[in-house]
């Protein structure tokens, strides 16, 4: 097998920078047809789309649609597209700490489980979202420097709108009204553990130490993959998160369900409470 030939650029993603690589044959047989299907969409239906990316956490999935809308708009024979995400749509700092949710009996923090589906405005995005198919709209981001949101930031007036978000497919109620403003959906799935390995690291490189990580990790983000991908709608198509960071499109008979590994709670690291970690 051959090396594979890597695009790499830094982007900026909740006002940090990153650094991040696709494969060059990716880009010209996954992510090129991907973004031509939504120029002709647009062009058949002749008003503004919106298409969605949903994926559990660590699969890089906001990287990926910036990564997308630069090759759209590089390429003469594509069609622009904006990359926009959800994270905008986190309900505010303020109202997560003094806020709480009852799961299993019990009354949680929502800043506790900051990034679960219950941490978002679903209503507030659902409003934006039908704004934006119409005659556009200010979009809200979440700057990872204050961990909290902007609202109305981005003027929003494109055509092809390309919308990236752990939960824009989930069967949950509330959630599939967000769902059904979607014209077209992608779904990336990935092994559990690899994403594990992923979200410890992104969180260790983030100011935490590899213990405060892991129990970030099974306290919050082990959770919310295994809703992701146990529950989330299928999608008009499927792509799969490889080991070395690429992405491969699934045919339809192997677009099978990722089973979701169980954790022992002996694996639990003890000695650190969920609430002295800052997210």
């Amino acid at each position: 097998m051959s090396e594979k030939n890597w695009i790499t650029y830094e982007t900026e993603i909740n006002n940090l920078r990153e650094e991040v690589r696709f494969s060059a044959e990716t880009a010209e047989k996954i992510f090129k047809p991907f973004l031509q299907k939504l120029g002709e969409l647009q062009t058949m239906m002749d008003r503004k789309i919106v298409a969605y990316i949903a994926a559990p956490p660590g699969t890089g999935k906001t990287s990926l649609a910036q990564f997308l809308e630069r090759i759209s708009r590089e390429d003469k024979f594509l069609s622009p597209v904006r990359a926009l995400g959800i994270d905008g749509f986190h309900y505010d700092a303020d109202y997560l700490k003094k806020n709480k949710i009852e799961i299993d009996g019990q009354e949680i923090l929502l800043n506790d489980i900051k990034g679960a589906p219950e941490t978002f405005d679903v209503d507030g995005l659902q409003f934006k979202l039908r704004e934006v198919r119409q005659e556009g709209t200010d979009w809200n981001i979440y700057d990872r420097k204050i961990h909290d949101v902007v609202h109305n930031v981005l003027s929003v007036e494109d055509e092809i709108i390309l919308l990236e978000g752990n939960y824009l497919l989930l069967k949950d109620s509330h959630w599939t009204n967000i769902r059904a403003l979607a014209d077209y959906t992608l779904f990336i799935k990935a092994a559990p553990e690899l994403l594990k390995e992923r979200l410890i690291s992104r969180k260790v490189q983030g100011g935490l130490s590899r213990e405060e990580a892991e129990k970030f990790y099974f306290a919050s983000d082990s959770k919310n993959v295994e809703r992701v991908l146990k529950n989330s709608s299928a999608a008009n198509e499927t792509w799969e998160l490889t080991a070395d960071g690429d992405f491969i499109k699934l045919d339809d008979e192997d677009d099978e369900k990722v089973s979701f590994e169980e954790v022992p709670e002996e694996n639990f690291p003890e000695g650190l409470e969920i609430e002295d970690i800052k997210i």
